[in-house]
């Protein structure tokens, strides 16, 4: 599935750790040290000593029914957190990014992954998310469309952008100015 960050599509630096079943009793402890790895929130509880042994970095995968709560004492250690879409009307991993981002501090990567649209891409950029495992065809495309059809929003979030509010009359007088 292609991987969208900054915009574009870009190589994949990090390997999923299997679970048992797919990698035949293989544990944390037994994967290469060097690899940049996501682990489920399982494999984490599981396997937390041998996996901060590892030289690699670490990131984690939560589910839609995992929330933040669960792991924020140990996000130090993480340098990617990867959160689940499983379907279009569940929107949990919006509210995990802001959490994320502005409450507890996590400055890492922040991934969308699972059922990912190209009409929610501008809506997980303003949560905090900065990269996206999308499927299509161009990935790189709908990016661009989907960044590209907002210029004005409401409300505040943890992406730095001003709110039309708080940009107070400037919006309107642009308007004014095009209009003569």
């Amino acid at each position: 599935m292609p991987l969208l960050k900054d915009g574009q599509v870009v190589d994949d630096p990090w390997a999923n750790l299997p679970e048992p079943s797919e990698a035949e009793g293989q544990s944390a402890g037994e994967t290469a040290i060097d690899v940049d790895l996501i682990v489920t929130l399982e494999q984490w509880r599981n396997g937390r000593e041998a996996l901060l042994k590892r030289n690699g970095r670490l990131g984690l995968r939560l589910r839609s029914d995992q929330p933040p709560a669960e792991i924020v004492d140990d996000l130090e250690h993480f340098d990617l957190i990867a959160l689940e879409f499983p379907k279009f009307s569940d929107g949990r991993a919006y509210s995990y990014a802001r959490l994320l981002r502005e409450r507890h501090g996590f400055k890492g990567e922040l991934r969308a992954v699972g059922n990912i649209l190209r009409d929610q891409l501008f809506f997980m950029l303003r949560c905090g998310f900065d990269s996206f495992e999308i499927a299509g065809q161009d990935a790189t495309t709908a990016w661009r469309e989907a960044i590209a059809e907002m210029g004005v929003w409401y409300q505040p979030t943890g992406d730095g952008r001003l709110p039309s509010g708080v940009l107070g009359g400037a919006f309107g007088r642009s308007r004014a100015v095009a209009a003569e």
